[in-house]
């Protein structure tokens, strides 16, 4: 079991930054492929960002690129997500993924094997 808690979340202006923190215990993290994923009202919950088991290889969805950066601490067993120039349709609910197998291109949520709580990100225009 790998249990996943996400922080970092809150109320934004548009243009803004957050930064969003994923705590990771249990089994090995570095064993772990990591991803970001976000779920607003009435939508399917869609991939945000992913990256590799040591952190060399990153994969982010066309709409967030350039202005989102994951990354990962083994040594700490966290992953990050940085979101400058927030936008109001940036607005979702963020969730935390840990898969062992990999990931797909594009990820999909069905290829997670844990989740986090979720949390929630609100962007004000």
């Amino acid at each position: 079991q790998v249990q996943l808690v996400e922080s970092g979340g809150g109320l934004v202006q548009a243009g803004g930054s957050l930064r969003l923190s994923c705590a990771a215990s249990g089994r090995t993290f570095s064993n772990y492929v990591m991803g970001w994923f976000r779920q607003a009202p009435g939508k399917e919950r869609e991939f945000v960002a992913t990256i590799s088991w040591s952190g060399g290889r990153t994969y982010y969805t066309d709409s967030v690129k350039g202005r989102f950066t994951i990354s990962r601490v083994n040594a700490k067993n966290t992953v990050y997500l940085q979101m400058n120039s927030l936008k109001p349709e940036d607005t979702a609910v963020y969730y935390c993924a840990a898969n062992q197998a990999g990931w797909g291109r594009p990820p999909t949520s069905y290829e997670a094997d844990y989740w986090g709580q979720g949390t929630q990100v609100t962007v004000s225009s």
